[in-house]
């Protein structure tokens, strides 16, 4: 069988640790040139080492998802050095603060808004043209999360930001399935990686102020919820090896955790039975068999 991503180039941004790294590893041993993008310079460093001793062709770059200018010398760079870019995995994301609506800080939604979905635009924006401009087609893989597909308390900064990327996801598979660019969004459950971290590489622009700084024992007990969930995952590599497969079928959304089927059942349940109380509606229900107006 043929492999079809050997000898190109993938871009994956929040690659020195967690599901970038272990994607970088999947990848890079199925021949693909690995462009690895962290804020992280020193666990970039070491990681980068890792998958050079194990015989993967690596670049690394520091890469700031926030900041555009970051990724369109990320994408040079890969293309001085590979050639060709036919990939990007806009993995890098953060999990902000669990905490109620009231207590959550501006500054946090900001922050997790800014990464999770800019920092996916941004990505997509830098790298969609690099893909089109050899017109060999190519992959775009956003990493969303489950929490993109119904919502959970105390995580609406989260919630929201996921399902802004399936949404994007989305519109960009219509968009770009002329171009042979194939997009899908990665939906994870709990999955082992350092996420109920992310405040180590919190930006000093993201710094709550003074007047917004909530008290920290309000927002402790989400925080040590967030952090048992997370460590009972699944580990990275057997997420890396479900994409790998996803890929190679051309899915556009990749599930990890088949168990949690019967939770957005019930919400597309739910959101079916809706439509049913608009059709019975009085005030609604004639639009029923109106022409659906797309662009």
């Amino acid at each position: 069988m043929s492999n079809e991503f050997n000898g190109k180039t993938a871009i994956i941004s929040g690659a020195a640790g967690g599901i970038g790294f272990a994607l970088a590893e999947a990848l890079g041993k199925q021949g693909m040139n690995i462009v690895m993008g962290d804020i992280d310079i020193q666990a970039l460093a070491v990681s980068r080492q890792s998958l050079l001793d194990k015989g993967v062709n690596v670049l690394a770059c520091e890469l700031d998802v926030t900041d555009f200018k970051q990724w369109q010398d990320v994408v040079q760079r890969a293309k001085s050095t590979y050639g060709k870019v036919h990939m990007v995995i806009n993995n890098a994301g953060v999990g902000g603060i669990p905490g109620k609506i009231e207590d959550t800080e501006h500054e946090t939604w900001r922050w997790v808004m800014d990464v999770n979905v800019m920092g996916v635009l941004f990505g997509a924006q830098a790298c969609v043209p690099a893909i089109k401009e050899h017109g060999e087609g190519g992959w775009i893989v956003n990493v969303a999360s489950m929490a993109g597909m119904l919502g959970m308390p105390y995580a609406g900064a989260y919630c929201a930001s996921k399902a802004a990327v399936v949404s994007m996801t989305e519109s960009w598979a219509v968009e770009l399935q002329s171009h042979n660019i194939h997009v899908s969004a990665l939906c994870p459950a709990f999955v082992k990686t350092r996420i109920h971290e992310s405040h180590r590489n919190r930006q000093a622009k993201y710094a709550v102020s003074a007047e917004n700084r909530q008290d920290k024992k309000k927002l402790q007990a989400g925080a040590n919820a967030a952090t048992i969930a997370v460590e009972s995952g699944i580990p990275a590599g057997v997420l890396a090896q479900r994409v790998l497969e996803a890929l190679k079928s051309k899915q556009m959304y990749i599930y990890t955790h088949p168990n949690y089927r019967k939770v957005t059942s019930g919400r597309s349940k739910a959101i079916d039975n809706a439509f049913v109380d608009a059709q019975e509606s009085p005030a609604v229900g004639h639009l029923v068999n109106d022409e659906i107006v797309t662009f």
